[in-house]
């Protein structure tokens, strides 16, 4: 007999813990160290730093998401939220508009609260709270509002990866579902292409830490993900060793355990492709597709790793 399944974040909310994260998280705004750009900027009053972000998160779109990973969109959908801004400056963002431009309408804590509850009403299967890592002070808060008012969904929490433990742990016991992205292990690349160079100690750092709050990923009756970690890795053109060395290392220092999308619908997008005022082609290297032998071979590597729980992938 299966348990009846209840968000961690609403035993947080019957203690008072919830409500006391989102003060401390919200002091935290004043000189901005959410995330490892650690900018200072008083976002509190009205200032933005590296995220473009100021005291009220922004919102691009909410909505019933049926394409992400199997366990999560179901027959109902993902209810999706995607925030504006982000953390990297990743050169292939393939939703550069909404990263980078930082499109999207403010939501004050109420409403965000209300999107979170029109996607219960909707019947999706989770709320799933899309590069929310600069944004955590404003989630918090709209999700004493929204348990207030019932919501009783797993919450995800989709990211890039390049976030702080010390952020993460104003989460432990409030999300269910970690689902970050590891995409480079090197700093000559991560440089170059996210503009993070200590983007590979800082995202395994964070994965550490969401594994130790959440553990593997299990799976309710219907098959849909409850509580745990999944590691999304986009195969990248002419990366094949650095795919192989994220898999070995989430094997050895996580765990055999871990539940892996290998994606492999990378495409050259935003400023992959596009020419400088000298009329030379921008990051030439990735301005194709991975072609399938990667994306086997990413595969094969996660199996010698010991790795063994799969995504269906995508190609």
């Amino acid at each position: 007999m299966w348990p009846p399944f209840e968000p961690g974040y609403r035993k947080l909310m019957a203690s008072g813990e919830l409500g006391q994260r989102a003060a401390r998280a919200a002091t935290m705004l004043s000189e901005c160290r959410l995330c490892p750009r650690d900018c200072r900027a008083d976002r509190a009053g009205g200032k933005t730093g590296f995220c473009r972000t100021a005291r009220l998160a922004r919102v691009s779109a909410s909505f019933s998401h049926h394409g992400e990973e199997r366990s999560l969109s179901g027959t109902k959908g993902s209810g999706t939220i995607f925030f504006s801004g982000c953390s990297l400056g990743c050169v292939f963002c393939q939703n550069w508009e909404t990263s980078a431009r930082a499109d999207g309408r403010e939501v004050s804590e109420e409403e965000l609260a209300t999107d979170m509850l029109e996607l219960e009403r909707r019947g999706c299967h989770n709320i799933n709270l899309v590069t929310p890592g600069h944004v955590v002070p404003q989630i918090l808060e709209a999700l004493v509002i929204a348990a207030g008012k019932g919501l009783n969904l797993p919450l995800v929490f989709n990211t890039g990866g390049y976030d702080l433990p010390e952020t993460l742990r104003l989460l432990d016991g409030v999300v269910d579902i970690y689902m970050p992205d590891l995409k480079f292990m090197d700093a000559s690349p991560a440089r170059r292409y996210c503009r993070a160079a200590d983007y590979p100690e800082r995202a395994q750092a964070a994965i550490l830490e969401m594994h130790r709050q959440v553990g593997p990923l299990r799976f309710g009756p219907d098959g849909l993900a409850r509580r745990g970690l999944l590691v999304r890795h986009l195969v990248m053109p002419g990366r094949a060793n650095e795919s192989g060395e994220a898999m070995r290392w989430l094997a050895r220092e996580v765990s055999p355990d871990t539940y892996v999308n290998i994606m492999a619908q990378y495409h050259p997008a935003h400023e992959v492709g596009t020419t400088d005022a000298k009329g030379r082609r921008r990051h030439k290297a990735l301005d194709k597709r991975p072609t399938n032998e990667e994306v086997e071979g990413a595969f094969r590597a996660a199996r010698a790793a010991g790795l063994y729980r799969f995504d269906v992938p995508l190609y």
